[in-house]
């Protein structure tokens, strides 16, 4: 355990951030020192090649060849020229066009004589080069040779070089000042970046400390916000907007719960009252048959309940398969409010229709639903001499299906609830018709299946109008007139 605590704690976060930097780091300080060190030395090179060019031009005022030999021409009594000439002389190689040396200083045979051949090549190129050479022990040096023609127009070879040890030195010395200062940088960054790394990813691990703390007893947590408005805060937005959710969730099962309970025992407590009174008093076959047929009517009512549940949940969670087909909304919205005509009159409801030629693109059995359960809903709680209104119209973003009632109206508060499984607004009177409060919820399912969208407006004393609006489908002109012939037919 403590193996996998350590590795852990090695491969986390913070640890790859740190090493990220670090690594990052090393190679930026690595790479700048050879770029600064390959700078250094072709600095100090130009310098030295510089200084070889004016000492090669300093030649020609005391060299002088004379019956094939060389002479050196200056003034013996002056200091600086005798030091200048002694300078010159110091690394020096002057061979004549064979190759035979006339000259050569023992500094210059330390390092080693230029052979006949690469004389020979180097005449006849006609060019000066420069190229570096190191001799026996290491140290390095700048030559600078070629051809020179004398005042007898006789071409001979030289070659000067300059020791450059003393600039060696002070590119070894920066390289070595330069690379020293570089492991306690490196290990200052390292905490550096380890605790920039630690203090950055602090809220998350509130958030995983408040993930793992979190219960269905404690969905009201939340972290707050840095106030810096970064990935951070938007991770513990999302964090807290998650946790929102799964709290209306929790909420919605928990009520989910007591409704689906409070459903299934009132009718299994009815049947059970009507037996055990059965049981006591019932003393005919008239008073069986009596009591039987109300626990019939209570069973009826549990199966429906549970086939409803069982319908709404296949369709919520996608085992209830849409076949879509094009739809004459109009032709079939006039067929479900012949079926609610009857059950209109019997409430004393008028019962209206304003329906256009309009076709969508659906399921037809559940938009038929849809339908059936908006206008079951709004005869429910429409009083006497009210009125139910049905309209199909076509819009210009689409079709529109609209069901209107002078009903009792939805307080305001109760709106965004209404389409929630087994919610029921508040009903003063007690209406003994109220359903199991799933019709509504069906027709958001519906609604959602089929791409569209369910707009409601009520006012208390006034009514209610549900509007759903589904997206507009490519229609031709003789579709749409075929649905007008069939409605007028």
């Amino acid at each position: 355990m403590r193996s996998v605590s350590v590795a852990r704690t090695i491969l986390g976060l913070r640890w790859r951030l740190t090493l990220i930097f670090v690594a990052c780091f090393v190679i930026l300080v690595l790479g700048l020192g050879v770029l600064f060190r390959q700078t250094l030395d072709r600095v100090l090179q130009d310098n030295a090649s510089e200084l070889l060019v004016e000492e090669w031009s300093s030649l020609k005022s005391y060299m002088r060849f004379e019956k094939g030999g060389l002479t050196w021409v200056y003034d013996e009594e002056d200091p600086d020229e005798v030091s200048t000439v002694q300078r010159l002389r110091g690394v020096l190689m002057v061979t004549d066009s064979a190759g035979n040396v006339v000259e050569a200083s023992g500094e210059y045979r330390e390092v080693g004589l230029e052979t006949t051949a690469e004389i020979r090549r180097i005449l006849q190129s006609g060019k000066i080069e420069e190229k570096l050479r190191r001799d026996k022990e290491g140290y390095l040096y700048l030559f600078r040779s070629g051809p020179w023609i004398a005042d007898s127009r006789q071409t001979y070879f030289v070659s000067i070089g300059r020791i450059l040890d003393q600039d060696e030195y002070v590119a070894e010395e920066f390289s070595r000042k330069y690379y020293g200062v570089v492991p306690p940088l490196i290990l200052g960054l390292a905490v550096l970046c380890w605790y920039l790394a630690g203090r950055a990813l602090r809220p998350l691990d509130d958030v995983a400390k408040a993930a793992q703390s979190i219960t269905s007893e404690n969905l009201n947590l939340s972290i707050p916000r840095r106030g810096v408005n970064d990935e951070l805060d938007h991770l513990i937005d999302a964090f807290n907007n998650m946790v929102e959710r799964l709290e209306d969730s929790f909420n919605q099962i928990r009520q989910f719960s007591i409704d689906v309970s409070h459903e299934l025992r009132t009718p299994l407590t009815a049947i059970r009252g009507q037996l055990e009174v059965a049981l006591f008093t019932a003393s005919t076959p008239e008073q069986f048959r009596e009591v039987v047929a109300g626990a019939i009517e209570d069973v009826d009512r549990l199966a429906k309940v549970v086939r409803t549940l069982l319908h709404l949940s296949q369709a919520e969670t996608g085992q209830v398969a849409l076949t879509k087909e094009p739809i004459d909304l109009m032709a079939l919205a006039a067929d479900v409010i012949d079926q609610f005509q009857i059950p209109a009159e019997i409430a004393n409801i008028t019962l209206d229709a304003d329906l256009s030629p309009a076709l969508i693109s659906g399921d037809r059995i559940q938009i038929e639903r849809l339908i059936s359960n908006l206008l079951s809903n709004a005869v429910k709680y429409t009083p006497q001499r009210g009125t139910v209104r049905l309209i199909v119209r076509q819009k210009d973003h689409g079709v529109e299906l609209v069901v209107s009632d002078t009903g009792a109206g939805i307080p305001p508060e109760h709106l965004p609830h209404i389409f929630e499984r087994f919610y029921r607004v508040p009903d003063g009177n007690r209406n003994p018709e109220r359903g199991l409060g799933l019709g509504l919820s069906f027709v958001a399912w519906i609604a959602k299946a089929h791409g569209a969208k369910i707009h409601v407006e009520s006012t208390v004393g006034q009514g209610s109008t549900f509007t759903v609006s589904f997206a507009a489908e490519p229609v031709g002109e003789t579709a749409v007139e075929q649905a007008g012939d069939r409605i007028v037919a």
